[in-house]
């Protein structure tokens, strides 16, 4: 019985590493698809509101003029997403997404006055009560680590011009 135990449990362990390597990365990739392209969408549709907070960029995007941050921030959100999406140039977006949430965070989310970790610590929330909201920004860059270090996984179309390109290249 013991023996039989251990291996189902190695077997299951074994399928959701085949599996893992195949939806865990479709899973981040589809979540900050969403929300990203869902704030590129917003921008897009809205008014620039960067000029109210131009001084709270960092640098050198506190030196590039409002209008531009908005568009870059705005192109980035929708196309990143969109290659996010399908898992084409991954890292790269990853990257991309990566910069764009720092400066978010930096310029909207970080608690504007803080002088001990408990202070900033009640930043860490989604509602802002005057504190700060960095919890969400957090969660991304959290979720886009693992894109960036691992790539977009076998379900993408990174794998498959891997695949190709690695097949041309082996003939």
């Amino acid at each position: 019985m013991n023996t039989s135990l251990s291996s189902a449990i190695k077997g299951l362990h074994l399928n959701l590493d085949r599996a893992g390597n195949w939806i865990a990365p479709l899973t981040l990739r589809v979540f900050l698809a969403w929300e990203f392209f869902e704030s590129g969408l917003e921008k897009w549709n809205g008014q620039n509101w960067f000029a109210d907070i131009q001084n709270s960029f960092p640098f050198p995007f506190n030196h590039v003029p409002a209008t531009l941050n908005w568009e870059l921030a705005m192109w980035a959100e929708l196309i990143c997403a969109l290659a996010l999406l399908v898992g084409l140039g991954t890292r790269v977006s990853a990257i991309i997404l990566i910069v764009v949430t720092i400066v978010a965070t930096a310029a909207v989310h970080w608690p504007a006055d803080w002088s001990t970790l408990s202070e900033l610590a009640q930043g860490y929330a989604i509602s802002n009560k005057g504190h700060g909201n960095f919890k969400l920004p957090l969660i991304y860059l959290a979720a886009l680590m693992p894109l960036l270090l691992s790539g977009a996984g076998k379900l993408s179309m990174d794998a498959l011009l891997a695949r190709l390109f690695w097949r041309r290249s082996h003939r």
